[in-house]
Order: C-alpha cells, then sequence, then structure tokens
C-alpha cells in the first residue's frame, strides 16, 4: 500500500477511536494541578505551543506527563503522547489512565515531530504531548525551526494545546515556556503529593519573565 494510503486509514482509525471531546470554556486547557494553573494564567493555552524545558533528568518531567494524564481521565478527554525516545513508562499507571492515552512511540526527535504534524492536522485531542526529554541535543538542533513555526500554524487551527518538553529551549513558535527547576532523588519521589512541589520558572512570548518558586526555598 502506497504511504499516503496509510496515513489516510491512519486518519480513520484516529477519528474513530479518538473521537473529538468537549473542551473547557475560555481559551486554555485546566490542568487540575493548581499550582502550575495558576502561574500559567489558568492553564496551557489553546490553540498554542507551550514549551516546557526540563534541563535535568530528574526534574520531574515524567511525573507531571504521568500528573497530566489522570487528568484526562478524570476529565475524560483524550490525551496524545509521543513519546520521541520511545522512554515512557506507564506501569504506575492504572487501566483507567491508560484508556485515555494514545501514546506514539518514536526513536529519533524527527519521526516526533512528523508525528505531531500528523496528530495536529486531524485535531482530534485536547491535550498533544511531544516529549523530547531524552532525545540527544543534536536531535534536536536539527530540527528547523520552520517545522516548529508549521506546527504552530497548525495547532492555531485547533482547540488542542500543544505541550513540548525539550531539555534547552528550541521551540521559537512557543507561545508560552516553562522551565522546570529540580533536582529530584528517589526520596523526593516518594514523598506524598510530591508533584505539587515542582518549582517552575514561566517566560511568555513577549519574554517579560517572571520567577515562581513552588514548594520550595526561595
Amino acid at each position: 500500500m502506497a504511504m499516503s494510503g496509510k496515513i489516510i486509514d491512519l486518519r480513520n482509525l484516529l477519528a474513530n477511536r479518538f473521537p473529538h471531546a468537549p473542551m473547557p470554556a475560555g481559551t486554555r486547557l485546566v490542568t487540575g494541578l493548581s499550582f502550575l494553573d495558576e502561574a500559567i494564567g489558568g492553564g496551557l493555552p489553546k490553540g498554542a505551543i507551550t514549551e516546557l524545558i526540563s534541563p535535568e533528568v530528574s526534574a520531574g518531567s515524567a511525573s507531571l506527563i504521568h500528573a497530566l494524564l489522570e487528568t484526562a481521565q478524570r476529565d475524560c478527554y483524550f490525551l496524545a503522547l509521543i513519546d520521541g525516545r520511545d522512554s515512557f513508562d506507564p506501569q504506575p499507571l492504572g487501566n483507567a489512565c491508560l484508556g485515555h492515552l494514545l501514546w506514539m512511540r518514536c526513536t529519533k526527535a524527527l519521526e516526533a515531530i512528523k508525528a505531531a504534524d500528523l496528530l495536529l492536522r486531524d485535531g482530534n485531542f485536547p491535550l498533544l504531548i511531544v516529549d523530547l526529554v531524552l532525545n540527544p541535543r543534536e536531535e534536536s538542533r536539527k530540527i528547523p525551526q520552520t517545522n516548529w513555526y508549521r506546527l504552530q500554524r497548525l495547532v492555531e487551527s485547533t482547540s488542542t494545546a500543544c505541550l513540548v518538553l525539550t531539555r534547552q529551549g528550541r521551540v521559537s513558535s512557543a507561545q508560552l515556556k516553562i522551565v522546570l527547576e529540580n533536582m529530584w532523588n528517589l526520596e523526593s519521589f516518594e514523598q506524598e503529593d510530591a508533584i505539587s512541589r515542582l518549582r517552575i520558572r514561566v517566560q511568555r512570548s513577549h519574554l517579560r519573565r517572571e520567577q515562581i518558586k513552588i514548594g520550595g526555598a526561595g
């Protein structure tokens, strides 16, 4: 079968498996994580790209993905995760959460960008996460900025909130940038409600920076 035929079949499958879900009112997707929603003005902007920068391996990005998936299950909508390094661990999550997830497993950053292009053209997901945190930096550097602007143009015509996770700031078209400022160890992860103690720095598109300290020493 030609590649174009495979893409059409995949789009039909997505439309049947993941129908459009009711979206929260307003222009933002509420994450249900109060420390995050309050810091970024009520939730992730819809019709836009948000870049979450995780400079350290143990900054908490995986825990944040799990928390967002739990919110999707609670609020009855579907979440698409494009896993740029095939690193997502579904083990800590229950079947109820996984039933609200489309998990696309990639091995290279450019594969993940192509997958994001496909899903944004369909617009079936209230939240699309592109996780490039564990992809080598040279892969991220090779993604042309024109690719990011194309994804931004695609998401603008949808009600999708697109969250891109990177090791360094690479997404020039992002409307909002969030930097995780954590150095967690095993003990940190085992603490009750550890996700609420994430420390973040928020940078908006007009380059005004706000230092947000959540649950830690200033």
